[in-house]
């Protein structure tokens, strides 16, 4: 088998979400054939362990075993990959937002279940707390494990439930207000995050504070962000909120992944009766309406409040159906992240592509 071979085989494997084939859409980036025989690809896959793309790679091993080969699968994104080491965070593959317009709405609880979820799934995440102002990330994963400093200064992030936690929490008292000017800010968001030792991550997901202030813009002129997550409850004042986040993302060129609803139906442990206390579909309306992948409701669930006051995100609860809530949650994010980087690939690839030649009567 030859690397034409290879490829003719690999344009059986289609793109579900892109409705094209992974060679047409320039998502092989090489294939090699050794003279054992032996086969190594490497595809334009940047979500580690989201269910397409790793239903794209199962597809693969699929269709070349029919010939008996099971070739070497390896994943990169040029440009995004090639360390660099003046750009910030060059071992982080992608960098996921979680915004609200407004406080109350659940927006770290929903970031802790993300990181766990995306953890659980087998990903390398991390978690950066940068709502400075009410950082409650640790308590909500029962840490209280400081990070430690290197000689050179920097900082080890502590470990829970496989994703490398960052907060002030961890530098703060523990009733320490924080009451800090716009500079303050952006320095302290700056060393939160390029002096961690974050290691290579597949993610790293960050808990904004509420609103459009200055740590959300530090964030977006420092950080390479790869899409945003916009939180909000079904009622119509979040939402009137949840678009001012919308726009803040848009007017810096930053790519919304999709709407979460939190705190949705409400089911009554006694009774079983369903109540809509926030009111019911205002989510899934507001992502319609601005074009937006609706990623998931949530509801509004008790144990959500255990979980974050004990410690244990909800995710990773098997037997519960907001536990389950969350996972959709998780491979949404996770599905929508892969698409940003595919389509971006294709559309470069088409970029460079010359116009067929046409015979002129």
């Amino acid at each position: 088998m030859d690397e034409s071979t290879v490829r003719e085989r690999l344009r059986t494997v289609e793109d579900p979400e892109l409705g094209d084939d992974i060679v047409s859409l320039g998502l092989v980036n090489d294939v090699t054939v050794s003279d054992d025989g032996s086969v190594t690809i490497d595809l334009a896959l940047g979500a580690p362990y989201s269910p397409t793309e790793t239903q794209i790679a199962g597809k693969v091993r699929e269709v070349l075993a029919e010939d008996g080969v099971d070739p070497e699968l390896s994943a990169s994104i040029a440009g995004r990959d090639d360390t660099n080491g003046d750009i910030v965070l060059p071992n982080v593959k992608n960098v996921i937002a979680v915004a609200s317009g407004k406080g109350g709405v659940g927006k770290s609880t929903l970031s802790v279940n993300l990181a766990a979820g995306l953890a659980d799934r087998g990903a390398r995440v991390g978690l950066f707390d940068a709502d400075i102002y009410g950082p409650n990330v640790p308590r909500m994963v029962d840490a209280d494990e400081p990070p430690m400093a290197t000689e050179d200064e920097t900082l080890i992030p502590p470990e829970k439930y496989g994703v490398k936690l960052m907060s002030m929490a961890f530098l703060l008292g523990e009733d320490d207000p924080v009451i800090w000017r716009g500079p303050m800010v952006h320095k302290v968001i700056t060393q939160l995050t390029e002096d961690v030792e974050w290691g290579h991550l597949d993610y790293l997901v960050v808990d904004l504070p509420p609103g459009t202030g200055d740590t959300q813009l530090t964030m977006l002129q420092t950080m390479p962000v790869t899409g945003s997550v916009i939180v909000t409850t079904p009622q119509d004042v979040a939402l009137d909120d949840a678009r001012k986040g919308l726009q803040m993302f848009a007017r810096h060129d930053t790519v919304v992944l999709g709407i979460a609803e939190n705190m949705a139906t409400f089911v009554c442990p006694d009774c079983g009766g369903e109540h809509d206390i926030f009111g019911a579909g205002g989510g899934s309306a507001f992502a319609e309406s601005h074009d937006l992948p609706f990623l998931a409701s949530i509801p509004l669930d008790p144990q959500v409040r255990e979980g974050g006051d004990e410690g244990k995100p909800t995710v990773l609860d098997d037997d519960s159906e907001t536990g389950e809530a969350f996972r959709e949650l998780t491979a949404s994010v996770a599905n929508n992240t892969g698409i940003v980087h595919r389509r971006a690939v294709s559309e470069s690839v088409q970029d460079r592509t010359p116009p067929a030649e046409t015979d002129h009567q």
